[in-house]
């Protein structure tokens, strides 16, 4: 094919091209507006008739495109968290002997409730209790120098310096008695809270040291769960607000919990802030580890709400046309939040502005318009009565 075939068929082309483009695309006649040559949107649009070109003349002259606008109104944003958060006990404790030895006994089994203070194992204590009868007698020894040498300090055969070693003596066998009781009671190992003992890592003859865990106790009277909470609603949650909780293994069971907790930064790496809820667990039925769906609802703010049809896209952004004084007029917004019939957006738009839903595409700035929907309703009230 020659040179100037190939130049001519690319021409044609791209004028097809531009043609389509101008006629289809909804935002071709911004675009020619924004460039100084809307003209061209004009010279290529097909031919009207007398009663098209009659309705589409208004005051001055000017063209005025047949839209549907309805008006905006005002919603309230549903402002919800959801997060997935573990659950842990109330409080946990794993329990260790304060000193080595043999585990003589072990008094409760995997499952036991017990109260704080409640003796769960005992270690060997032979040579604790030896200790301690020493110590008793080397008391009452004590004791009995002391009262001999007061005797004879009244009758001036002992001086107060005897007096005084004597009861320093008698002081020092008291804290030796003290130490022993102390050293046998700890071979004794006690629930430092109340709650359910674990599975036991270990039985009795066994020979453990302070390292070594004896039992794990969890007071599951109520449940935490830890979860993090995006940035947006860091100034939102409060301690004390209320919030659901539901098991992720047993979605049908809800139960209502408080915040407890909430941490005093913002993690920098996930821009999310931790929190702690605390769920009341009378009937047992929580375990620590467990998965829950939090929900937490937050009164929204008001915004303006149009119909979906209403937004249209732009190089800058999103943005609907507004109907002032029969005039299209383009508006910026942000969206907010999709709903299935509404849009809640963020813009300068009030509740009643009318807001073009249909033949956006034939609308440009500053542009005359219509309200077809408006004229159609009319004339419905109008048979009607």
């Amino acid at each position: 094919m020659a040179a100037w075939k190939q130049i001519l068929f690319a021409l044609v082309v791209l004028v097809v091209a531009a043609a389509a483009w101008l006629r289809f695309f909804p935002g071709a006649p911004d675009v020619l507006a924004r460039w100084g040559i809307d003209w061209v949107y004009v010279a290529t649009r097909p031919a009207e008739t007398g009663a098209a070109k009659q309705a589409n003349v208004g005051n001055g002259g000017n063209r005025r495109v047949n839209v549907v606008a309805l008006a905006a109104t005002s919603a309230v944003i549903n402002d919800r968290l959801q997060a997935i958060g573990t659950g842990r006990a109330n409080a946990s404790v794993t329990v260790n002997p304060y000193s080595s030895g043999r585990l003589a006994e072990l008094l409760v089994e995997s499952g036991t409730r017990v109260e704080k203070g409640q003796i769960i194992a005992t270690l060997d204590s032979e040579t604790e209790v030896i200790a301690q009868d020493r110590a008793k007698l080397v008391l009452q020894d004590s004791q009995n120098k002391l009262d001999r040498v007061k005797s004879l300090r009244a009758s001036n055969a002992a001086t107060p310096v005897a007096v005084a070693d004597a009861e320093v003596v008698l002081a020092v066998a008291k804290l030796v008695l003290r130490d022993a009781e102390l050293a046998l009671q700890r071979r004794s190992i006690i629930a430092p809270i109340a709650g359910t003992v674990g599975i036991l890592p270990i039985a009795a003859g066994n020979y453990v040291t302070n390292q070594s865990a004896i039992a794990t106790l969890d007071d599951r009277s109520s449940i935490l769960v830890d979860f993090l909470v995006p940035e947006r609603f860091a100034a939102a949650v409060k301690v004390g607000a209320q919030l659901t909780a539901t098991p992720i293994a047993n979605p049908s069971n809800a139960y209502t919990g408080t915040v407890s907790a909430i941490d005093n930064h913002i993690d920098e790496k996930s821009r999310t802030l931790q929190v702690k809820a605390k769920i009341a667990n009378p009937a047992d039925s929580l375990r620590a580890g467990m998965s829950f769906g939090i929900i937490m609802k937050f009164p929204g703010e008001t915004y303006p709400a149009v119909s979906p049809l209403a937004i249209l896209w732009g190089s800058d952004g999103a943005y609907v046309w507004q109907i002032e004084d029969g005039k299209a007029k383009r508006v910026p917004v942000r969206i907010i939040q999709r709903n299935s019939e509404t849009v809640l957006i963020d813009a300068e738009i009030d509740s009643g502005d009318m807001v073009v839903t249909e033949g956006t595409q034939s609308v440009s700035e500053g542009g005359a318009v219509r309200n077809a929907g408006e004229e159609q309703r009319a004339a419905d009230a109008a048979e009607g009565s």
